[in-house]
């Protein structure tokens, strides 16, 4: 008698093995450095004359624009981003996986570490207001602690798109980063016409989506041909752009202002520092080669998401911590403010890096073996995760749309979990069963053979 447990099983090729890029590892952590810093200098906490002000500590200083030259990593990072991704996507596609499965996996990875830090910081919100503190300062601290959180919005939503844009990309790459490029400068030259900012946010996709596109090109190796002049001339032109566009009021010179909402200035900024990144790229791996070094940016992209989700509550509640201790927390900008923010940055960095200890041992949760998500039930998960971002970043200054946002970004990561009730039986899938179960008892059906 032949059945189908005795058909022999289809095994799936391997996939492919990873390749870890040290450049690529090491400049990613060193971009989540800066920003923990950026964000430490901004975080303003003093006592005034009618009490508790909580402010962008920055806000005003005359040499911030030119220091966003430096600190304006957001266009590397999701160049970077893209680079990763294109990577992860084509190895799971040669190893027969789908579009379901990819998004899902990258919303648990992403949005895991974000359900937590919403959940405590609507719990702080509301134990704040209950206090008695004034609702101006809750709701200032609220749309502080919000801010950060755009990037992870958009960058769940860029990563929807990564396996279409990957294949125009293997397709068509010119066409495919020109039409992002025309979109996204199309959306600056309304804005400037007309005077309507709200325009501009259509730009949250149009820039992203191009610089992540710039990842691609880098992931695929269409600039290892170009030599060091090249380059160079490749960052000042990306320079340039950015010149050239201010200077027609197009964007700003402040690369922070460009940000909000998003302009096409980010995009060539991006090709700067991609031609920068690839002139260092050799330092860049012998330098993340160091076992110290390694031992760092391992440990800091093991948990990049957790601190870039973690990480202003630290801030605040350190600052919040230092004012109930009685600490004199100078005003910003002033000389005993900026003589002190070594020891700040010191204690900053320590704080982040405790609580995010913390909060990481909450998080290693293994995916489910089981059934594969579809690719209609993982889009719900990203738009659902993206919208929970979004509205604590716009509704944010009130603890219930902390709430709200902490709901929704639960329900996402509940809608990509992989089942395993629904996980197919071995047997279904046409391999032999596993040996204990392979025991022959006689049945009535069977003494009739």
């Amino acid at each position: 008698m032949s059945t189908v447990a005795e058909r022999p099983a289809r095994i799936a090729p391997p996939a492919p093995a990873r390749v870890r890029d040290g450049s690529v590892d090491l400049v990613r952590a060193a971009c989540l450095g800066v920003v923990v810093v950026l964000h430490a200098l901004m975080v303003g906490v003093s006592i005034g004359p009618h009490g508790l002000v909580l402010e962008n500590a920055l806000e005003g200083w005359a040499g911030f624009p030119a220091l966003t030259w430096v600190a304006q990593v957001m266009p590397l990072f999701f160049v970077l981003g893209g680079f990763s991704a294109y990577g992860q996507w084509t190895r799971m596609r040669e190893a027969g996986g789908g579009y379901g499965d990819y998004l899902a996996k990258r919303v648990r990875r992403l949005l895991l570490p974000a359900s937590g830090a919403l959940v405590a910081t609507a719990v702080l919100l509301a134990g704040l207001t209950l206090t008695g503190l004034p609702a101006s300062v809750v709701a200032t601290a609220g749309f502080r602690l919000g801010q950060p959180l755009w990037f992870l919005g958009v960058y769940v939503l860029c990563t929807a798109a990564v396996p279409f844009l990957a294949e125009a990309h293997r397709r068509r790459p010119v066409a495919a980063i020109g039409a992002l490029a025309t979109l996204a400068l199309t959306v600056d030259a309304v804005r400037a016409i007309t005077g309507l900012t709200a325009i501009g946010f259509a730009n949250l996709l149009f820039v992203w989506l191009l610089v992540q596109q710039l990842g691609f090109w880098l992931a695929s190796g269409r600039f290892e041909g170009m030599r060091r002049p090249a380059l160079l001339a490749l960052a000042a032109a990306g320079v340039a752009v950015v010149v050239v566009g201010a200077s027609c009021g197009l964007w700003s010179l402040d690369l922070y202002a460009d940000l909000n909402p998003p302009a096409t200035a980010l995009a060539a900024f991006g090709v700067a520092q991609l031609a920068a990144f690839r002139l260092l790229r050799g330092r860049l791996r012998a330098a993340a080669e160091r076992p110290a070094i390694a031992s760092v940016v391992g440990a800091v992209n093991a948990r990049a998401m957790t601190i870039y989700s973690w990480h202003m509550l630290a801030l605040i509640a350190l600052a919040g911590l230092l004012l109930l201790a009685g600490v004199a927390l100078p005003v910003p900008l002033s000389g005993a403010w900026w003589a002190t923010r070594p020891l700040w940055i010191v204690a900053a960095v320590a704080a982040v890096g405790g609580l995010v200890m913390v909060a990481s041992r909450t998080e290693r949760r293994p995916d489910a073996a089981g059934a594969s998500v579809g690719p209609a039930r993982a889009i719900a998960a990203a738009a659902c995760g993206a919208g929970g971002v979004l509205t604590a970043l716009i509704a944010g200054s009130s603890p219930s749309g902390w709430v709200i946002a902490s709901v929704l970004v639960l329900a996402a990561l509940r809608i990509a979990r992989r089942s395993r009730d629904r996980a197919p039986s071995v047997a279904r899938l046409g391999a032999p069963r596993p040996e204990k179960e392979q025991t022959w008892r006689p049945t009535p059906s069977s003494r009739k053979c």
